[in-house]
């Protein structure tokens, strides 16, 4: 089955017969093309390889700065920060840029390749975590109670106040949504370019420290605490998938740029990998310590933090592999969090002490896009560039499991369709009655705790009616008087109102 075709032999409305031919000559045009580009792509991905008995694993960074050129060496550093760690780290689209926050403040912002300092500043209260916008004008960081958004300069732009308590932050590029999920358990969306606080959703599984977005759908992966990763649409008030990866608290997860593999590591040890498309796992591996932190390159390479090791893994996703590809060192540092540059054969990880770069072979997409990602843009590109991804933007709506579904024309009958909707409309009132009566019931319960003056006022007087309440000896009523005479009142029950009433 041609999967460029589009089949219109059934379709009777002829402006709509138009439309999809016109839609399927644009899509061959773009295959064509794709396939003329191919021709141009000189650049290939090269591995690192051992001679002998010797193995790629056992080569160290200072062996390879002797043998790769100068301007590779150059990428392997190390930044001594020992006094505000440990860090985060985060780099752009284009892997041009490096943002890094410490825990206890320190945030800096420069061109990683030619030192360029961009901005840094304290901010003398908690970081829990960093992350880049649309470009390298806009970063978001996640403080100890508010998500705050500073400029290039480190210029405080905006206090996300919706965003509190937050422990780990995702951007979408293409929906401009920056997303946020903290100790409340709440998944938020928040719309970068206009402002518009998107959705807010009930996670109702506690505090969530693990979360990754697919690039394929851009569907957030939640790891949480009961061992289960969840993947959440801003579409949906539940979570479109939720499986049960670990026997613990999931730590990290990860997710490749095809979005058909993801990486899980937990509290148990273990260190799994799964195949989104069937939701079944692919292989399993045990950490000596478990895994903090996951990231899976551009070309597959997948890298593991745990303790104050950095380990990668080739191939792992096709078969099970004995023995790492490469593994570094980092003395005496716990490892934070990790992350490949893209379009380069770069990993970089921040630590207890600071932050390190190191060169792994074959990590990089060698060939770029600049209409997507363009390494070396000048100021006017990236100008344009923001414009057209203005233009471009996509709604929150169109974020599904399955995005190959959009704009695909449906088979089912016009009953079928109306019935669906009847029962989704069904279960849209259900859920607000259910949450109504929540509501309601809450509301109830706080009452009972309140005072109420008038209510308190109401029930004294009460009490002290039934307290002056008649005090009736009953007797017999002698003939020819309907009328009782009273007898023997006290002073003391004529101040109360009370009286004594004796028949004869």
């Amino acid at each position: 089955m041609d999967l460029t075709r589009i089949y219109t032999q059934r379709v009777k409305d002829k402006k709509l017969k138009n439309k999809l031919k016109q839609q399927e000559d644009i899509i061959n045009e773009a295959v064509e093309s794709a396939a003329r580009a191919e021709l141009l792509l000189t650049e290939e991905a090269g591995f690192l390889e051992a001679e002998g008995i010797e193995k790629t694993f056992s080569f160290r960074q200072d062996q390879l700065a002797k043998e790769v050129d100068i301007n590779t060496a150059k990428k392997i550093f190390t930044l001594d920060l020992p006094q505000h760690g440990p860090y985060c780290v985060d780099y752009t689209r284009n892997g041009r840029h490096l943002l890094i926050g410490g825990k206890r403040g320190h945030l800096a912002a420069f061109d990683w390749q030619t030192g360029r300092l961009h901005c840094e500043l304290h901010v003398n209260e908690l970081v829990r975590d960093v992350k880049w916008l649309h470009n390298e004008t806009l970063f978001a960081v996640a403080q100890k109670q508010y998500v705050f958004i500073y400029d290039k300069s480190g210029l405080e732009v905006h206090r996300l106040k919706h965003h509190q308590d937050v422990n780990r932050l995702e951007y979408l590029p293409y929906h401009h949504l920056l997303s946020s999920v903290g100790n409340a358990g709440y998944l938020k969306y928040q719309d970068t370019s206009t402002g518009q606080f998107v959705a807010e959703l009930r996670t109702r599984l506690g505090s969530c420290h693990a979360m990754t977005q697919n690039p394929w759908n851009a569907i957030l992966h939640l790891g949480h605490a009961n061992g289960t990763v969840t993947l959440w649409s801003p579409n949906s008030t539940e979570p479109l998938v939720k499986m049960l990866c670990h026997r613990g608290p999931i730590q990290a997860v990860a997710v490749d740029q095809s979005g058909r593999y993801m990486a899980t590591s937990g509290l148990d040890g273990q260190l799994k990998l799964w195949d989104i498309r069937k939701y079944e796992p692919l292989h399993e591996y045990r950490t000596h310590q478990p895994a903090t932190s996951l990231s899976i390159s551009q070309r597959g390479l997948l890298a593991v933090g745990w303790s104050s090791h950095v380990t990668v893994w080739k191939d792992c996703f096709r078969t099970k592999q004995t023995v790492p590809y490469m593994n570094h060192l980092q003395p005496a540092s716990t490892i934070r969090d990790l992350h490949f540059v893209p379009y380069e054969d770069v990993l970089g990880f921040g630590h207890a002490k600071g932050v390190s770069s190191i060169v792994i072979p074959g990590a990089g997409e060698p060939n770029f896009d600049t209409l997507e990602a363009n390494p070396y843009q000048t100021l006017k590109q990236r100008q344009e560039a923001e414009v057209h991804g203005l233009l471009d933007k996509l709604q929150p709506d169109m974020i599904v499991l399955d995005p190959t579904q959009l704009g695909k024309m449906t088979r089912a009958s016009k009953k079928e369709l109306l019935k669906r909707r009847r029962e989704e409309e069904i279960k849209t009132e259900a859920a607000k009655f259910n949450l109504l009566k929540k509501k309601a019931k809450r509301h109830a319960l706080r009452q009972r705790n309140v005072v109420d003056p008038r209510k308190v006022a109401y029930n004294s007087k009460d009490r002290n009616c039934s307290r002056a309440q008649h005090v009736c000896v009953l007797g017999t009523t002698p003939r020819g008087s309907d009328n009782p005479t009273i007898k023997g009142e006290s002073r003391e029950n004529k101040a109360k109102g009370v009286h004594n009433v004796v028949y004869f």
